[in-house]
């Protein structure tokens, strides 16, 4: 079979200074894309800047035959956003590809996290990927093309002690993709989010003695193939890691129908809360639309 190819697409992403990101960078320069490599250069909490981690990662890419720039603006404002943007235009005559990867970590239990944690958090991981993929968005729909890739996690997914302002950040990114990918369809955008168990800088403390054996290369492959022209999948969300890859869904079950007018009481709640919770002939909806077919056909 052929090889896939990034021949002629500009490819933005963001956090590329190092672990996935740089992965992303390089691999999609190999291929051909000619890619903006933003990365603020800051530590883990999101403290500082440097454009040393931009900049090595294009000087890698330019070194091995391929195009990049450096971008060093924060994904954290709608200036900054704006900015990389800016940059692939400007530098590349467009935007075909953004993967959303800037990310801080800002740990604290629940009852003790500060107010400007979790807005720091929202800034780089949930704002900071609106910022950059709004006027995107825009070039991509004058072009008839684009792809999308939203960095959730299992913390947000599934949930993880101590991460509320991250998980919070993190499925606010599928939402957000949901969403594209519904706008984007008529674009030929499409728009997918993966959940990655991968070794970082921000991870490697955590993730302990299991940390040697989550390479991020080990994420690379599945995340490329997202922004691909072969690629025809779009409102999906992934986990991937350790050289495993698997969907995540959200299914809509049948549940219990009280009927037609009724008003059911808490008690009946309460005593069909069996049919409630069955995941017999559940659906996986695409949209909104699908879950409000369902209640209509329950309704009729």
């Amino acid at each position: 079979m052929s090889e896939i190819r990034f021949d002629n697409r500009v490819a933005i992403i963001t956090g590329a200074g190092g672990g996935l990101g740089r992965t992303y960078a390089l691999e999609l320069a190999r291929r051909g894309a000619r890619v903006v490599v933003n990365d603020l250069g800051g530590a883990t909490d999101g403290s500082g800047s440097s454009t040393t981690a931009a900049d090595r990662v294009v000087d890698e890419i330019r070194a091995a035959g391929g195009q990049a720039v450096a971008s060093h603006d924060s994904v954290a404002t709608p200036a900054g956003g704006a900015a990389i943007v800016e940059t692939a235009v400007r530098e590349f005559d467009g935007v075909d590809i953004v993967i959303n990867n800037a990310g801080i970590l800002r740990d604290r239990t629940f009852a003790k996290l500060a107010p400007a944690d979790l807005d720091a958090v929202l800034d780089v991981h949930l704002r900071g990927a609106f910022h950059v993929s709004q006027p995107a968005f825009r070039v991509m729909k004058d072009r008839g093309y684009g792809r999308f890739l939203f960095t959730s996690s299992g913390a947000g997914i599934f949930g993880n002690f101590g991460q509320s302002n991250y998980g919070a950040a993190k499925m606010g990114l599928v939402g957000l993709s949901n969403v594209l990918a519904v706008e984007g369809a008529r674009g030929n955008i499409k728009s997918n989010v993966i959940a990655p168990i991968a070794r970082t800088r921000m991870t490697e403390q955590l993730l302990g003695p299991l940390a040697e054996l989550l390479d991020p290369e080990q994420v690379m492959p599945l995340a490329c193939y997202l922004v691909s022209d072969e690629c025809n999948l779009t409102h999906e969300v992934f986990s991937v890691g350790g050289g495993r890859y698997a969907r995540i869904f959200i299914g809509l079950c049948q549940g219990w129908v009280a009927g037609k007018g009724e008003r059911p009481s808490l008690e009946d709640v309460r005593d069909h809360m069996k049919s409630i919770m069955s995941t017999d002939g559940f659906i996986i909806p695409g949209a909104i639309n699908d879950e409000m077919a369902v209640l209509m056909s329950a309704l009729r």
